[in-house]
Order: structure tokens, then sequence, then C-alpha cells
């Protein structure tokens, strides 16, 4: 009953105000709040309770939902999260806006990713996924009457809709290959190529949802959405969904071998090269979006390599610490109308609060050593280093990354602010289409808490201390890292952090930073686009959409367009032929055939009326007429038979 409340809430809530229109936008945020509020305390009870429910769907396929440890580790990280965010976007999403939909969306959307982690078989993910997928797309592109953005949101649909085909792949593979009512834990143990193919499709939809490569420019466009949505897209719910999926199904990845260690290198390289791209940004927003990317990689890492505890742990402090800094970054963009980091320079000493959140948040993101991410991160390189050592090396690399990136925006919001900005920021008017405002302090309550996890997971994350990880996994947790390895990533990060720092400080008191005022640069915050088109390929996300446009897009494209060419020229002029000579065809059998048929017809159908009137004839009614003529008629038969005899 508990599981069942717990989807079941939001989801009546969300329909109850989308349904509602406009007319509950003034209840929306206390009755979103409210359901966040309860999912929390039901979170709990699930996690200690562990519910499963089973009903029946399609034949020998159940509709099954169950919370084993990995699942309660989930429940409660979205749940968290949710709350913390639904009370930000309580004061973020402003009266003035269509609070009922976009907090009914929030709702659906959480209840889908509850489905999701919860889900035991490829029949409930499958439908759960697809309303997840359908419903951030409403969201990305909550702004509608922009139509720049509704692109973005349709790009970022598309992208992943091409990846989640994989999934449809994976239930027809696992159907030939005999899984038992398609559930998840019967894939590894299928046989022959169907559990190869059933694996490998859901991996690839995953990876595509969770923005890794080469799918990860799509998290570039869903930028132009609202930064809750941001906050809740990147930390707990749809980006974190692929990362979570292939940690469900890591027995299975293990027992094909081969696509282990694919997952396993696609999580490392993406964790290093959207790092890289990380630092190039010079938006905020979409640093933060690339290094999402980055950290995800690490949770597919450890899917890869066989470390469930260390993909767990990534996945929860990465949801803490990615939620504080798009939030911290939301309250910026509202208060100053801009997410440009030259023009937000000294911001942390402009408002402390998120100041002083934002930077426990970023040295969490860069690993600083008893702080949350550190602590999940070695534990997924300590497995990764048992696995293959240029493995270790490649993910190694992808922290020191981590630390420079984060130290990058450390040192902008820290810096002397520029008063040319604070004169540009003043002038400007709006931000997103509304008008620039403050968040108002209920809007900041969660941060504090937000950091206050991102350090204390730090903690808790190791295995060695209490145990309590292991108990609520119910299994055993990873080998711990050697203390070399712990030693070694945290001086990295450090090194990391303070020469970037370091270099940052003086190109800030030297005036030697990028600005992106410029048009040619990039294109506005406001703009749907959203993607920074300087020179640098990094900057460009690795030109991954260009390369999707040239190697796929366009020529599908130009296929279509060859089609519909054949279409109107080729068959269209065939079947106008075709249509023609049928035509004339029809006209020689009505003047040759028909004609003559209907002649025919009609001097038969006069020969048999002569008949019929010559056999009229002699029915004159008098009888002794008959006798004589059936004495003629016998007559001519005994005639007949004295003749033939």
């Amino acid at each position: 009953m508990v599981l069942w409340l717990l989807i079941a809430l939001p989801a009546l809530a969300g329909g109850c105000l989308l349904v509602s229109g406009r007319r509950s936008d003034k209840a929306a945020a206390p009755l979103a709040i409210a359901a966040a509020a309860a999912m929390l305390g039901l979170a709990i009870a699930t996690a200690v309770l562990r519910p499963s429910v089973e009903v029946g769907a399609l034949e020998g396929i159940p509709a099954a939902l169950a919370v084993d440890g990995l699942a309660a580790a989930a429940v409660l990280t979205v749940a968290a999260v949710f709350l913390a965010v639904v009370v930000f976007a309580s004061a973020d999403i402003g009266a003035g806006e269509a609070r009922a939909r976009f907090f009914g969306l929030m709702l659906l959307f959480v209840a889908a990713m509850l489905i999701t982690v919860t889900s035991t078989g490829i029949f409930v993910l499958l439908a759960s996924w697809e309303v997840m997928g359908a419903i951030s797309y409403a969201l990305i592109g909550y702004w509608w009457p922009d139509a720049s953005k509704v692109r973005s949101a349709t790009l970022a649909f598309i992208t992943t809709r091409s990846a989640d085909l994989g999934m449809y792949l994976a239930a027809g593979a696992a159907l030939a290959g005999g899984a038992g009512g398609l559930r998840l834990a019967e894939l590894a143990g299928m046989q022959g190529p169907w559990r190869d193919v059933a694996l490998a499709g859901l991996a690839l939809a995953a990876l595509g949802k969770s923005a890794q490569l080469p799918f990860s420019f799509w998290l570039s466009h869903a930028m132009v959405g609202p930064s809750p949505v941001s906050a809740l897209l990147h930390s707990a719910t749809m980006v974190a969904a692929g990362g979570y999926l292939l940690l469900r199904i890591e027995p299975g990845l293990a027992a094909t071998i081969w696509l282990g260690q694919v997952v396993a290198w696609v999580g490392a390289l993406t964790a290093l090269l959207l790092g890289a791209v990380a630092f190039a940004q010079r938006d905020l927003k979409q640093l933060l979006a690339a290094s999402t990317c980055s950290q995800v990689g690490f949770i597919v890492l450890a899917a890869g390599v066989g470390s469930v505890s260390g993909g767990a742990a990534q996945f929860v402090a990465h949801a803490a610490v990615k939620s504080l800094l798009f939030l911290v970054a939301g309250a910026w963009l509202a208060a100053l109308g801009t997410r440009d980091l030259a023009e937000l320079r000294g911001v942390g000493r402009r408002y402390r609060v998120p100041g002083i959140t934002f930077t426990i948040g970023a040295l969490a993101l860069g690993g600083i050593p008893l702080l949350s991410i550190w602590a999940a991160k070695d534990q997924i390189l300590g497995a990764a280093l048992q696995r293959s050592g240029p493995l270790y090396a490649v993910g190694l690399a992808a922290a020191v990354v981590s630390a420079a990136y984060a130290a990058k925006a450390l040192a902008v919001v820290w810096g002397n602010p520029d008063q040319s900005s604070i004169d540009g920021q003043t002038a400007a008017g709006t931000v997103d289409g509304r008008r620039r405002r403050s968040v108002p302090v209920s809007g900041l309550l969660p941060l504090p808490v937000l950091a206050a996890a991102a350090v204390l997971l730090g903690v808790e994350a190791l295995p060695s201390v209490g145990g309590w990880w292991e108990e609520l996994l119910g299994q055993r947790v990873s080998p711990s890292p050697e203390p070399w390895e712990l030693l070694l990533s945290g001086v990295l990060a450090l090194a990391a952090l303070a020469a970037v720092w370091w270099l940052q400080a003086r190109r800030l008191a030297t005036g030697d930073v990028d600005r992106t005022g410029s048009k040619a640069d990039r294109v506005d915050a406001t703009d749907g686009g959203a993607v920074l088109t300087g020179p640098g390929l990094l900057q460009n996300w690795l030109g991954l959409e260009r390369a999707a446009t040239v190697v796929i897009t366009g020529p599908v494209m130009a296929f279509a367009v060859a089609l519909a060419r054949f279409d109107d020229r080729v068959l269209a002029r065939g079947v106008g032929a075709a249509g023609a000579l049928t035509l004339r065809s029809a006209h020689h059998i009505n003047a040759v055939i028909e004609d003559g048929l209907t002649g025919s017809v009609g001097r038969i159908s006069g020969a048999v009326r002569a008949m019929g009137r010559s056999a009229r004839r002699p029915q004159t009614g008098l009888v002794h007429q008959y006798y004589a003529q059936a004495i003629v008629v016998l007559i001519v038969f005994a005639a007949l038979f004295i003749v033939l005899r």
C-alpha cells in the first residue's frame, strides 16, 4: 500500500493541477510542496519496509514494482531533491506564470521517475521511461510562446527518443530469448545472442537518457527551461535515470563481458571529455550541464566495472550537489538577469548565502577530500583500477578536470566585481522573457540543507563508517579504495583546484577574461539555442550536434528529399500513366467487347421471348385440346420408339 501511495500521490496531484488549469495557479505551489513533503515521508517508509507489488498486465507479463536496496537509495534521493526543488520553484516561478501547469508537470515527472527506479521489468519500465521523456519535452519548452525554446525542447526530445528505440529492441529480444515476464533480473540468465541484444538495447537507451557520448549535446539545449527544471532534470531524475538503469542491469553487463567494457569506456571518456567541455564554457548553466554529463559518466563507469555501491553513492551525492548548484544559478539568474560568467564576477560577495552554498557544492563537485563526491568517486576508481589500468587513468584524469572546472566557477563568483557588468545588469529588464527580480528568502531555504548534504554524504558514503551503506543497499559493497588511491585523488584535486583558481584570479585581475557579449560569439540566454558558438571545439560541445547533423540528420533528410522527388516525378507519373492506360483499355473494351456482348445478349433474349410466346400458344384452357395434344405427343414418342428400336 505504501508503494502505491508513493506513486499515486504525485500522479493524482499533478493530474488534478493540469486538468484544473489556470484556476489552480494560486494553490499549485502549496499543493506541490505538501505533496512533496508527504512523498518524502512515504519514501522513508518504503526504504524501511521494502514493499513490492505485482498485478497482471499482459499474458505472462506482470506489471511489477519493488523496493530493494538500490531502489531505496534512489527513492529517498528523488523525494528529498524534489522537495528542495519545489520549495525553490514556489518562489522562482512567479505569480504571472502558468503555475498549475508547471507544478502539475513536475509532479507527473517525478511520479514517472519513481516508477522507473522501482520497476522490476521492461514492461513497466518502458511505460514510465516514455512518460518521463514526454514530460521533459513539456518542461524544457515550458515557455512555449518562444519558438526557439520549443525547437530546443524538440531537439532534446528527438535525441533521447532515438536512443530509446533500444528499449523496444530490448523488449523484443527479451521475449524472443525467453526472459520470463520481461523481468530485468532474468536478463543475465538468458542464453544465446538474445541476451546480448536485450542488454545492449537497454544500455543504448540508458546512455541516451543520461546524455553520454555521443548523445551529450541534447543536454545543452535543455538549459532553456526554467531553473527548477534544470535542477531536477540534472540531479535526481531523467539524466540520472540512465545511470541508475545501468546499475540495475549490472549483472547482465558482467555476463556479456564485452558490453560491460564498452559501457565502462563510454562512461570514462564522457567523464573526461565533457569535463573538458565544462571547463571551456563561458555560461554558468552550460558549465553545469556539461559537468552533469561528466559526473553521470562516473555512474556509468561504475556499472561497467561492477561497482554498484560506488555508482549508487555517486548517484546520491551528485543529486545533492547538482541540485544545489543549479538552484543557486537560478537564484542569480533571477536576480541579475545573466548567466554569463564574465558578468557574474563577484556575485558570491553580493549574495552571501547563495555564494557560500555554491562554494560548498562546487568543492564537492570538484572531488575535494571529505566531501560527498570524493568518497563516491574513489570507490568507482578503485573498482576501475582492478579491471584496467588505462581505464583508471582516464577516470582519474576526469576527476582532476572536475576540480579544474569547479575552480574556474569559484574564481569567477568570488572575484572582484566588474563595475561595467554591474551597470549592465542594472540596465537589463528581463530574463527568459520575464521581469527580472530577486528570489524571495523562502526560495533560498533549500540551499543550506543541500549544502549540508553535500558535506555529510562525504563521510557517510564510506562503507567503513558504521556499515550503514551496506545495510541500506542490502549487498556487499565494493572494496574500499586503498589509502594511496584516496590520497592521490585528493592531492590531485586540491592541486588542480589551487592552480586553476590562481590562474583564473590572475586573468580576472588583469582584465584578461573571455566575454560573451558579442552576438557572433554566442546565443543569448534568452535565445532558445542556448548553445555557445565560439571558435573552440570544446565550447561547442565537441561539435557533437554538428556531427549528428552531418552524419545522421543530413543524410536522412537528403534520402527523404530524394524519396519525395522519386514519389513526385516517378511514382506519380507512373501512376498517372497507368491510370490513362486503364481508361483507354476501358474505352476499348466498352467499344468492342461490351457492344458485342450487348448485341448477343439482346439476340438471346429475343429468342427466349419468341420461345416463350410459342410455348404459351398451346395453353388454351380447353381440356379436349389438351387431350388431343397428349395423343399427338404419345404418337410421336411411339413412332420414335419403333424407329429407334
